[in-house]
């Protein structure tokens, strides 16, 4: 397995290796610098690097003074799947949320990412609802951990 370099985003840069992880990987759902920037204020955001090379990022929503539910959502990007990153940025924002108080861990997943809702059963996640924003046509998908 390789290893895998996690920081969490501080501004500049990482906020920008975040966004274009996201965007990459999340096309129908863009997000402006300015979105990522308000997003790094409630969420723990982290960037993922094998050396220098960027594969994913990672989005904990902590849960909230009464609602036990964290969010943890890994990204990997698709040329870098399959090596073991995904499984590594994961257990991080698990643990990540675990310590924020969260009792139940969801997820959620665009269905036109098939590798990462594969991902997500595979770790013991189960859908719970299907939804389309919008003026968007591909659903996200939100899990739970069984």
């Amino acid at each position: 397995m390789n290893d895998l370099r996690i920081e969490q985003v501080e501004g500049g840069a990482s906020l920008l290796d975040w966004q274009f992880v996201h965007n990459a990987i999340i096309p129908t759902s863009p997000l402006s610098f300015a979105e990522v920037t308000e997003r790094a204020g409630r969420n723990r955001l982290c960037v993922a690097y094998a050396g220098d090379v960027l594969v994913g990022c990672s989005t904990v929503r902590p849960p909230g003074a009464d609602n036990p539910v964290g969010t943890v959502i890994a990204r990997i990007l698709p040329e870098h799947r399959g090596q073991g990153f995904g499984g590594q940025l994961y257990a991080h924002g698990l643990e990540l949320a675990r310590g924020l108080g969260a009792e139940v861990i969801e997820t959620c997943v665009l269905e036109s990412n098939p590798e990462g809702l594969r991902f997500a059963l595979r770790n013991g996640f189960v859908e719970t609802e299907q939804y389309v924003l919008p003026g968007d046509t591909v659903p996200f998908i939100d899990l739970r951990l069984a």
